[in-house]
């Protein structure tokens, strides 16, 4: 094999790596727009976020619901990625919970605004809703039953349970300058806490 074959050949895995490090930061930059001004912010606002021209938008997502659809999976992969590595950090099950349980109200900023994008298509929607139950389900037990058997929570609840009152505490917060879902997920998550 020449020279020039190899490079050939070492060239398209770095390629590859290049464009999905790209489709990363365009997906995390849409991600904060969508956050701070939900699924219907201008896509040249996601554009200079991402340091990026609006065709390359275009050219990954043809439309806004092809990009807010992406978004959302990109996001429930960070939340569950993000589970084990808080545990791992060192920090205690409580604080990682805690933590974790943040970065899950920042998706369901984007979550929420996704049901109007994709109004008529339920079926997609609901498969959508069925992906993060799997993925999101079992971080979200294995950070409470740490902090369960370290003895920090309390242990009569589900993470079930948990991830429906967040959820239910964040439904409506992206239309309602007054209503602080974030504050109030602290209180809910707090009042978990067993007293030392």
């Amino acid at each position: 094999m020449g020279d020039n074959e190899a490079e050939a050949g070492g060239a398209v895995p770095s390629r590859r790596a290049d464009a999905r490090r790209n489709k990363e930061t365009l997906l995390d930059a849409a991600a904060k727009v969508f956050v701070a001004s939900g699924v219907d912010a201008p896509v040249r606002d996601i554009a200079r976020e991402a340091g990026v021209g609006l065709g390359t938008i275009y050219r990954h997502f043809p439309t806004r619901a092809d990009l807010v659809i992406a978004v959302y999976r990109h996001q429930v992969e960070a939340c569950a990625e993000a589970g084990p590595a808080l545990l791992a950090s060192g920090t205690t099950p409580y604080a990682a919970l805690r933590e974790w349980i943040n970065l899950f109200v920042d998706f369901l900023v984007t979550k929420h605004g996704l049901a109007a994008v994709l109004r008529s298509d339920t079926a997609g929607f609901e498969a959508l809703h069925g992906y993060f139950l799997d993925r999101l389900l079992p971080v979200c037990a294995e950070l409470f039953d740490a902090a369960v058997a370290a003895g920090e929570v309390r242990s009569d609840l589900t993470s079930y349970e948990i991830m429906r009152g967040v959820g239910n505490l964040c439904v409506g917060a992206e239309g309602d300058d007054r209503y602080d879902a974030l504050r109030l997920v602290d209180v809910f998550v707090a009042g978990m806490r067993l007293s030392r």
